[in-house]
């Protein structure tokens, strides 16, 4: 079981594109669990809550500067984008709600793994991931409201509640668990999160394809442009906002991936709770499309790793 979690760790991008596959191919077996996506979310949160430990958390009290200026940027460059692209593409409706749900969600729950993989500073992506989950139920609803409220027919308040629900509470409940059962997680648990989570998401993007299917080929290739854009130019201004304030090319990996990797579960999750699976799109495509091209960039920035000095001083003096 083991070796299976870690293939499918090593496999994840090719995994969610077939889960894409699945849920076009078969909409009618997938599209009833689009209604299942907020508890499979809140499953995969509860598994990013295991993984976390005190030392994720020391790390915003010795960097502050570091971590404030990450966060910063996910929640501007990303949301900001998001719009900007949506009305450049000529996105409307429920399209152009749900390209601002995914622009105005935290960091996604696989980064990590790309920063690790693309030899950048792992532990400050950690910490980027954990604050901007915990401080999403805040500023998620504010930016979705801002950005998009005279589409919207929903509250602050409720928008609150849900992401409380589907993200801080699992995640919380995750964290006690592996402060006070740290030992059976590490041996019992921990190994077979990547399998979880992997299917989880696979299962998401096969539920939120599958009741979209028509519209993924009528409309489709519209927003997956959208969203490739989105996604990529994300990529490139968080790596750039990172060296615009003199990070260290470890650091710098970190925050490109970062921003440019959304939580597409909760964007999906908030979409199809809120308002249609038709909003949902851009979050599956999103979803498909950014462990792609995460891959692709640690792929390459691995073939381009930087010196352990570097790495073990990223200190993204601010």
């Amino acid at each position: 079981m083991r070796r299976v979690a870690e293939l499918v760790g090593q496999w994840f991008a090719v995994l969610v594109l077939l889960g894409a596959v699945a849920g076009l191919a078969a909409p009618g077996t997938f599209a009833p669990l689009a209604a299942h996506v907020p508890l499979l979310l809140g499953i995969i949160m509860f598994g990013m809550g295991l993984t976390l430990t005190g030392r994720d958390f020391a790390l915003v009290a010795k960097r502050p500067a570091a971590v404030a200026i990450g966060v910063v940027a996910q929640f501007t460059i990303m949301p900001l984008l998001a719009w900007a692209i949506g009305h450049l593409f000529g996105l409307e409706g429920e399209a152009m709600i749900g390209m601002i749900l995914v622009g105005a969600a935290p960091g996604g729950t696989a980064s990590n793994v790309i920063v690790y993989l693309a030899k950048g500073d792992t532990a400050l992506s950690v910490a980027l991931t954990t604050v901007s989950t915990l401080l999403a139920p805040l500023l998620t609803p504010a930016l979705v409201l801002w950005l998009a409220g005279t589409d919207l027919d929903v509250t602050y308040g409720s928008l609150v509640t849900s992401i409380a629900q589907v993200v801080l509470f699992p995640v919380i409940a995750g964290l006690l668990v592996r402060t006070f059962a740290g030992r059976i997680v590490e041996r019992y648990l921990l190994p077979y999160l990547p399998l979880v989570s992997v299917l989880g998401i696979v299962v998401v993007v096969a539920a939120i394809v599958g009741a979209n299917a028509d519209a993924v080929l009528s409309t489709g290739l519209l927003v997956a442009l959208a969203v490739i854009v989105h996604n990529c130019a994300g990529l490139l201004l968080g790596y750039g906002a990172a060296a615009a304030v003199r990070f260290d090319e470890p650091a710098r990996r970190a925050v490109s991936v970062e921003v440019g990797m959304q939580n597409s579960g909760l964007a999906a999750s908030l979409a199809t709770t809120y308002f249609s699976p038709a909003a949902a799109l851009p979050a599956a495509l999103f979803s498909v499309w950014h462990n792609v091209s995460g891959s692709l960039l640690a792929s390459y920035w691995a073939r381009r790793p930087v010196g352990e000095s570097a790495r073990a001083t990223a200190s993204t003096e601010v």
